[in-house]
């Protein structure tokens, strides 16, 4: 691919059509198939806006959720791959699409430099040659999906009974994404599920072919090199490859956040950059042994890529991250939330976010999943919890139950953002005789909890036109804290130029580095912690806050050294950088444990 960057998952609805508004330029992104609901929808939406027909698939149908999402994913496919024959077909004429897809490409990009050449030339013989070698090498971007893989609860059939292990929400997922026509990749986040990851050993397109092409492949989301290292050889010994790690921020990152013990982003890419040919070859042994088993021949490991995500904000941090990690590309969630020709932003939700200041971007324990989140004040899914806790009607329906995890009062799990469980447990709270403060932190954890099935869709309803009657219209969104930085609505040619280098949207901003402001979010995190333990620090914690610190602490020392020796340190950039990353050490070195 000429593209350097891709587009993430971005909640469920935000990115849930975003190939078939970026892919024919070449730009990879990511769709969500967590929610099937909204899935069948969108393939309504679409199908009909684009002539074909629509027949639905009932909740109750066989197979469901499964064909739900094989169905929208071929949708996809099928008009994609016209937008893409449609834009080669066109001539070579200023202002169209056919000249968008090149001038789009970096610079330094073989396409964008024949394309530039080819311009030179008056009409004849060489600009033809020029233009067919042009469309002949165009390829459109790549149509991922992501499965959160521990979001996978069990169902019932309509009388009750358990709908059996291969009917959970990821494992029908996953099924509905392997048996599409789509060439191209399921993200795996949030975490190794074996029985996901072994239910992948069923498919043929996860091996390879005799060519030795993958018709689908695996990329693993993760936040450390031993992680990454314990899933990948888990699959290898089944004969699955991991074709990409996607490794994310821990804090300085859009939707859910997965902190790591202290390990910071940089000294996590510098093990990647230093093990990764070792981590490969390891692999491959594994993987080569398991498919001889299975009867198939494999001479040479598949490719691995590695790329990173999670709070880049300028084309400076972006190249350095290719050029010094070797990463083979980045990813940009949070930023295209400003750009409603690639994501669903509905317009409400849009003005908010553009004069947004950096206190309105925070990490809550807003999710029923006890993960931590990102969160934004201003939402109005924000704004209907406080109204509904204002009438003591703390909590939500639950009508999509694709979070239901808890059973501390009922045999079938259910969501602990539901009205249901918010009652119970609100009770319970109220007849333990807790002291006022310590009851009203509990308080606070329990009614702090939002409907994300609903609010993570509704934005996308509300742009569209879809919302049912009395169907919740208040939006949950998640941007990661560099989101505060952009402040208006941005074109796609602004966006990749700014990712690239050939403008700077954020030339007048001042933006702590990137690395550095997700240090000051893991301080924070540290110190948030520990007062959460000033009633009682165990023995336990204290050591574990402990290697927290000292992990930091590490990390600012990779960081120190780094700077210094990056070229150009002496810039007034680099000494700010340098400065920052001393004030952000002192305030480490004043917390005590």
């Amino acid at each position: 691919m000429s593209h350097t960057f891709h587009i993430p998952v971005l909640g469920l609805g935000y990115s849930i059509d975003t190939p078939l508004k970026v892919a024919r330029y070449g730009i990879s992104s990511t769709m969500s198939i967590v929610d099937d609901e909204l899935i069948e929808r969108m393939r309504q939406y679409h199908a009909r806006l684009n002539g074909e027909d629509f027949v639905p698939v009932y909740k109750k149908d066989e197979d469901a959720r499964a064909r739900r999402i094989t169905l929208y994913l071929d949708l996809v496919d099928r008009l994609v791959a016209r937008q893409f024959e449609a834009l080669k077909a066109m001539p070579f004429e200023a202002g169209n699409d056919l000249c968008r897809y090149f001038e789009l490409l970096p610079e330094n990009t073989r396409l964008r430099q024949g394309y530039d050449l080819m311009l030179e030339f008056t009409e004849g013989i060489q600009k033809s040659y020029f233009q067919d070698w042009l469309r002949s090498e165009m390829q459109p971007g790549a149509i991922d999906v992501n499965i959160m893989s521990k979001v996978d609860k069990m169902n019932y059939t309509v009388t009750g009974e358990p709908s059996g292990e291969l009917n959970t929400d990821a494992l029908a997922a996953l099924r509905g994404f392997a048996q599409s026509n789509l060439q191209s990749s399921v993200i795996m986040s949030a975490g190794m599920n074996p029985r996901l990851y072994s239910y992948l050993e069923t498919f043929a397109d996860f091996y390879p072919s005799e060519n030795g092409i993958l018709r689908k492949k695996v990329i693993l989301k993760v936040s450390d090199f031993r992680s990454a290292f314990i899933q990948a050889r888990f699959l290898a010994k089944k004969g699955i490859w991991v074709s990409e790690f996607r490794v994310e921020s821990g804090l300085n990152c859009g939707g859910h956040a997965f902190a790591t013990e202290g390990f910071l982003l940089g000294p996590i890419l510098e093990e990647f950059k230093q093990r990764r040919q070792e981590m490969v070859e390891e692999l491959f042994m594994g993987y080569r042994q398991a498919l001889v088993e299975k009867g198939i021949a494999c001479a040479k490991a598949p490719v691995q890529k590695l790329s990173v995500q999670g709070g880049i904000g300028t084309a400076l941090e972006n190249k350095f991250l290719l050029d010094h990690y070797q990463v083979d590309a980045t990813g940009w969630g949070s930023p295209f939330l400003l750009v409603p020709e690639v994501t669903n932003v509905d317009k409400g939700t849009l003005q908010q976010l553009e004069h947004a200041s950096q206190e309105d971007y925070y990490i809550s324990s807003a999710s029923p999943l006890g993960i931590l989140f990102n969160n934004f004040k201003k939402s109005t899914s924000e704004t209907l919890r406080l109204k509904r806790l204002e009438n003591n009607r703390p909590g939500s329906p639950c009508t999509k139950k694709y979070l239901c995890t808890n059973t501390e009062f009922t045999e079938k799990p259910i969501c602990t953002a539901s009205r249901e469980y918010q009652q119970l447990k609100l009770k319970q709270l109220a007849s333990a005789g807790l002291p006022e403060t310590e009851y009203e932190q509990a308080y606070q954890s329990v009614v702090e909890k939002i409907c994300l099935c609903e609010g993570l869709c509704a934005s996308t309803y509300i742009k569209y036109d879809m919302l049912k009657p009395r169907e919740n219209n208040a939006v949950a969104i998640c941007p990661g804290p560099n989101l505060a930085y952009f402040s208006r609505i941005y074109t796609l040619e602004e966006m990749v130029r700014h990712i690239y280098g050939t403008t700077d949207l954020l030339e007048k901003i001042r933006r702590p580095h990137m690395f550095i402001k997700e240090l000051n979010l893991y301080i924070d995190y540290l110190q948030h912690d520990l007062q959460s333990q000033l009633r009682e620090l165990s023995d336990k914690k204290r050591k574990q806050l402990t290697k927290f610190k000292l992990q930091l602490q590490e990390g600012i020392s990779y960081y120190h050294i780094l700077f210094a020796d990056s070229a150009n340190q002496t810039s007034q950039i680099f000494k700010d950088w340098l400065g920052e990353l001393s004030s952000a050490e002192a305030q480490l070195l004043g917390i005590e444990i």
